[in-house]
């Protein structure tokens, strides 16, 4: 078995964390910490929804505009492409916040799936859309991100999972994770390491 694509998670992973889900969570008025914004958001009325939407959009674009690359993301990705190994953003974010990324750092996404798309993380449909498009299955791909459900995600499609220790609670995503890392480019050696046996 080889390694043939790599999934990456947007915010806290190919870009610094800088989004503070605490207060974006108080400032729509979802009571309960543990609540995912996204379902929270179904929950709500229309008129609600509306509002609360306008606050996310908000901070995701604003988290866009100022974004910073984490370490050794653009060269991990260019070393990718390099071998062929296609690269996916699977994200909860908005697709337009993602290009705004892509274009202000010069990378290269090779397929993007974000919320509009479909089933949100840490359902598999995402995983297995990218895979599907790029003609592998999902044991070939790594799904690289910061938080639990990018590795649920990528557990539920039967991918391989990588934490990116960037997220203060990393400790405690590590049971889900098939390898850990601390920067992007080792990325690499865990392909290397696959790809040799």
């Amino acid at each position: 078995m080889s390694i043939k694509t790599v999934i990456f998670d947007l915010d806290g992973t190919i870009t610094e964390p800088v989004l503070d889900f605490d207060l974006i969570r108080r400032e729509m008025g979802i009571k309960h910490e543990s609540l995912s914004i996204l379902e929270a958001l179904e929950a709500m009325s229309e008129s609600e929804r509306e509002k609360a939407m306008a606050v996310l959009e908000r901070h995701e674009d604003h988290a866009a505009e100022i974004s910073t690359l984490n370490i050794g993301a653009k060269e991990t990705l260019l070393q990718l492409s390099r071998s062929s190994i296609a690269v996916g953003i699977l994200t909860r974010n908005k697709r337009s916040n993602v290009i705004v990324i892509e274009q202000k750092h010069g990378l290269h996404f090779d397929a993007i799936y974000a919320r509009e798309d479909g089933p949100v993380k840490p359902d598999a449909f995402g995983v297995l859309h990218l895979c599907k498009l790029f003609g592998c299955e999902p044991e070939e791909s790594l799904v690289v991100g910061d938080f639990v459900h990018d590795l649920m995600s990528a557990k539920a499609a039967g991918a391989i999972s990588v934490l990116i220790e960037t997220h203060q609670n990393a400790d405690e995503f590590n049971e889900y994770a098939d390898f850990s890392i601390v920067t992007l480019d080792m990325v690499l050696k865990i392909i290397d390491d696959i790809n040799s046996k």
